[in-house]
């Protein structure tokens, strides 16, 4: 206890909250693994939001984490530069198993196209059967082919960690029923679901019905609050036919 006390660890919290990791922590292990992980240049600091982040972190052995590194830097392709930064966002890698977990996750991410695993390790530790396949399926589920779906997937893998429940079902409806867009367009722009329902794709909507104009989805969502307004008022005011008006390209700026 005292040993988690002085690498800044609050001992009081684990116990109340995760005494049975707790309990089948061994010191030993606990030291060889910091002492790994601070010989990569990781902090107290970092050694706090790792067990925040997952408890399960105290169970782990030096045997168990090393491999996790070697896979990072030789088969996902890491910077030894950025693996603080990728363990820093997600920590659950360093208690995945590289054979059952990071590797099989890494092939099915390849086997779509996605193959700069790099920029997406936080991916790396999600389950294939239980998270990867099952969003690809529901996106089959509702239209797409098994190419487009996965086309998605490969042009915005973030797709991976929303919620289809929480996230993806509620956007999907709002989309079809309410805005009557057609499905193509979330083939092409899937970032869509990464907005706010509420705070941006709602207003923004409903602002361009009152207004009686239409903007293809990037434009529509990704502009800041001042330019979206300027935007729709000069097209508004137009006598231009939208699909000709240079209001309706993404790269136009609009004057002060």
């Amino acid at each position: 206890m005292y040993y988690l006390d002085s690498i800044g660890l609050d001992v009081f919290s684990l116990v109340r909250d995760h005494r049975p990791i707790l309990l089948s922590a061994s010191l030993p292990e606990i030291k060889s693994v910091i002492d790994f992980l601070t010989s990569m240049d990781f902090t107290a600091q970092d050694f706090r939001r790792i067990v925040s982040m997952c408890p399960e972190f105290l169970a782990a052995s030096a045997s168990s984490v090393i491999p996790v590194f070697t896979f990072l830097l030789r088969e996902a392709g890491v910077q030894g530069s950025d693996i603080r930064r990728v363990v820093h966002r997600r920590p659950r890698l360093l208690v995945s198993s590289v054979k059952h977990r990071l590797r099989p996750s890494l092939y099915f991410l390849q086997s779509i196209g996605i193959t700069a695993a790099h920029r997406h390790t936080y991916l790396l530790s999600c389950s294939v059967e239980e998270k990867l396949i099952p969003r690809i399926q529901y996106f089959e589920e509702i239209g797409f082919s098994r190419r487009e779906a996965a086309a998605m997937f490969r042009r915005f893998p973030q797709l991976f960690n929303y919620s289809v429940r929480d996230n993806i079902e509620p956007k999907l409806n709002y989309f079809v029923v309410e805005m009557g867009r057609e499905l193509k367009e979330l083939k092409e722009f899937p970032q869509y679901f990464s907005f706010s329902l509420e705070n941006r794709i709602k207003p923004r909507h409903q602002c361009c019905v009152e207004k009686g104009v239409c903007f293809p989805l990037p434009v529509l969502l990704k502009m800041k609050d001042v330019q979206f307004r300027q935007r729709v008022q000069l097209l508004s005011e137009s006598s231009l036919p939208f699909s000709s008006s240079p209001l309706s390209r993404v790269d136009f700026d609009p004057p002060l």
